[in-house]
């Protein structure tokens, strides 16, 4: 049986061919194709357009674009971060339409950072035998994506789009098929309140749910929203274990929550030192990539010398780049730095590791986008496409979420001209009899975040999954149920993903890419090369 989240009945209710959930590179690049297609498209994000992961992304975009590298190469580094468990065939797509589709990205109007011949620079970041990595404005490469896509969909008066908006729950038909959505939109007008769109097709593109775990490069929006509506629709959601933590980040002291400020893998790329408080580089002599091994390999190093140590963080020295390189290739980190009175030109940058991106979530097929639920879609952060297996390739994630999303459009485009796009009449029984979800309180999103982390994070182990699955589960018990808003709805869906993911790492007894278990420290193919799938069975 399905579930839903409790909330009022819709006040009010509005049509369109494609709803997209989502206003980030994935979202965004939908929703321009749908258009070009001749469908009519209407883009619910949370924020405002631009507040989305993708604005914060600053190392780059990679894709075989140099001299001398090639899609295969590309291929090859994806496979061995994935730790075995990439798809092969989704990986394959993504190598091989990377380069054009951002070529068409610039085409929409995005500005990557080009040489004295008008060739644009590429760098190097973990994982990557080449340099592949096409940045803007040295380091604010999703802002300058986000812009142009942004101005691009601006430009489209025939567009629709709704700001402010939490979407809640997928509407279906009597078959079963995707119908539309429900969605509360916070402020004044004739669209405010909880409504509903009716589509022909839904399209998730919402982002991560780092917001699940206390510190974390994610902005507040990320709250797993997708992949929870994804779970109380009967929809597959496969290898949340697999969380990404980006080895530096900004440590800003033992106490801070919420987002910190990423220094992005291009500065390592670059050719700055991870050192401990001796000035020791502890990463040569672990990979032969040194501070460029693949993310999971780096953080667990950085957590591995802490714990030696007794410290609660590393450093990263770039003081050899000087001041010109800081400010002209890095001025973003620099001035997020500066700002927290650390000054990377003349000292090294206290870095520890912090929830970053999520290589799982809800299913989607090799070559569309489609869920397990016909007429869903799904792309970028809130998708499990194959491509990243255990662990996130560098750079791999916008150039994932500008693939797929065109080759979701496409598809859609295709199934529009076949005439095998229909309008959906929305099944109201089954939408009155899907299961309410009772509400947690909106102060129960710290106790989720502090139970993820203590128990749940880079370090695991069958104790520790174990006190954070109980203290999750006596969230629910302990609890009346809340009043309707976004606060409960945010806490809620938190709460669903992290009993998830925490189920789905008490399964996994192994050591695979970014999932460390301390009581199962080897990785396991004879018995664990495979999926956890969501839901699981009884």
């Amino acid at each position: 049986m399905s579930h839903r989240l409790t909330a009022p009945a819709p006040g009010w209710t509005t049509s369109t061919d494609v709803v997209v959930v989502g206003s980030g590179v994935a979202g965004l690049t939908v929703a321009l194709n749908v258009r070009k297609a001749g469908l009519r498209a209407m883009v619910v994000t949370k924020a405002v357009l631009d507040e989305g992961s993708t604005r914060w992304a600053q190392g780059g975009i990679a894709a075989a674009l140099g001299e001398g590298d090639t899609p295969e190469q590309h291929l090859q580094d994806t496979l061995v971060a994935g730790a075995g468990l990439c798809d092969e065939e989704a990986v394959r797509v993504l190598v091989t339409d990377g380069p054009d589709a951002v070529r068409r990205l610039i085409e929409v109007g995005a500005e990557f950072d080009l040489d004295e011949d008008g060739e644009i620079v590429l760098t190097r970041e973990g994982g990557h035998h080449r340099r592949r990595i096409a940045h803007a404005g040295g380091d604010a490469t999703g802002a300058e994506i986000e812009r142009a896509l942004v101005a691009a969909v601006e430009a489209d008066p025939g567009l629709e789009l709704i700001e402010h908006a939490l979407v809640l729950d997928l509407l279906t038909d009597a078959e079963g098929h995707a119908a539309g959505v429900t969605l509360h939109v916070m402020g004044e007008g004739q669209r405010d309140g909880v409504g509903a769109i009716l589509a022909r097709a839904v399209v998730l593109a919402s982002g991560g749910m780092g917001q699940v775990f206390s510190a974390t490069t994610n902005p507040a929006v990320s709250t797993g929203d997708g992949v929870a509506l994804a779970l109380r629709a009967g929809a597959e959601v496969t290898d949340l274990e697999f969380v990404q933590f980006h080895p530096t980040v900004l440590f800003l002291g033992p106490d801070a929550l919420g987002q910190q400020p990423l220094v992005s893998e291009a500065v390592r790329g670059e050719g700055a030192h991870l050192v401990d408080a001796d000035g020791v580089r502890f990463m040569v002599g672990q990979h032969e990539l040194a501070e460029l091994a693949p993310r999971d390999i780096v953080a667990k190093a950085i957590i591995r010398r802490m714990q030696e140590q007794g410290a609660q963080h590393m450093y990263l020295d770039g003081r050899h780049f000087g001041a010109e390189m800081w400010e002209h290739r890095f001025p973003t980190i620099l001035a997020a730095c500066r700002a927290h009175g650390i000054d990377p030109v003349t000292e090294p940058i206290p870095v520890y590791p912090a929830a970053h991106h999520a290589s799982g979530g809800v299913r989607t097929d090799h070559l569309h986008g489609r869920t397990t639920v016909p007429g869903l879609y799904a792309c970028g952060e809130v998708a499990c496409t194959g491509v990243h297996g255990a662990n996130r390739l560098a750079s791999n994630s916008l150039l994932e979420g500008l693939v797929f999303a065109e080759r979701i459009a496409a598809d859609l485009a295709a199934l529009a001209a076949a005439g095998r796009l229909p309008a959906r009449t929305v099944n109201t029984d089954a939408a009155t009899a899907a299961t309410p979800v009772p509400l947690l309180a909106a102060g129960t999103r710290g106790a989720i975040q502090q139970l993820m982390s203590a128990g749940a994070g880079v370090i695991r182990s069958a104790a520790s999954l174990a006190a954070t699955g109980k203290g999750l589960a006596g969230l629910t018990d302990a609890a009346a149920p809340a009043s309707p808003s976004v606060e409960t709805w945010e806490a809620t869906n938190l709460h669903q993903v992290a009993t998830a993911l925490t189920a789905a790492a008490a399964l996994r007894e192994e050591t695979r890419g970014c999932h460390w278990r301390e009581d199962f420290p080897d990785r396991d193919d004879a018995h664990w090369r495979r999926h956890i799938v969501h839901p699981l069975p009884a």
